[in-house]
């Protein structure tokens, strides 16, 4: 992959004054950055395609710059532990959480990103999780930045795991209990049985 393509998506997809920091990741690091189509069940993910030589990253196309920034060094963090350590740890574990928080602490600044995330990221960032959609706070803080923040889905239609907003509050889905969803309301930690053809917004992807 060119190092022109490369830059000319950053350029497009990620705030102005982190392009050349994300750029310099590549290069430090270079891999096949592909777009893709909006997924219903990750944001970005890494993959190795079984040789250290041809790693690739995949990030949806349609987020907002700010997730597309953060998911960029959250797949990036999983490059680098691949390159220095293989298969053999934990892909969320100790060493990818001080790579990410490593990678992404240089673009913690308000010309980066905006007081609501920026808040919301660096409090976050003292102990990152597996997905950043686990963090309602931060969620809704990049759900503000996102063009189809209040697009609805069918319940039915989004994966179980998936995060979601239903009457001004968020939940987990669950396993399906013939026409309802065992659902868990994330403030509270009580199970609801959502019926399956509800109408959910803010709809939250895995980064895996």
């Amino acid at each position: 992959m060119t190092a022109d393509k490369v830059f000319t998506i950053l350029q497009t997809h990620v705030p102005a004054t982190a392009v050349d920091y994300c750029f310099a990741l590549w290069k430090d690091s270079p891999f096949e950055l592909k777009l893709t189509k909006s997924r219903q069940t990750k944001v970005g993910d890494f993959t190795s395609k079984h040789t250290r030589a041809h790693p690739r990253i995949t990030l949806n196309h349609d987020l907002n710059p700010y997730l597309f920034l953060t998911t960029y060094v959250h797949e990036v963090a999983h490059l680098r532990v691949y390159v220095k350590f293989g298969g053999r740890v934990d892909p969320h574990g100790e060493k990818w959480k001080t790579m990410f928080t490593d990678l992404l602490v240089p673009l913690l600044w308000e010309s980066v990103f905006p007081d609501e995330i920026l808040h919301e990221l660096r409090r976050h960032m003292i102990n990152p999780k597996a997905s950043s959609f686990a963090d309602t706070e931060l969620t809704a803080a990049f759900r503000k930045f996102d063009k189809n923040a209040q697009a609805l889905a069918v319940l039915s239609d989004i994966p179980e795991g998936s995060i979601f907003k239903l009457q001004g509050k968020f939940f987990i889905k669950g396993k399906l209990r013939r026409t309802r969803v065992l659902c868990k309301e994330l403030k509270s930690k009580r199970d609801y049985l959502v019926p399956v053809d509800a109408l959910v917004s803010n709809v939250q992807l895995s980064l895996l």
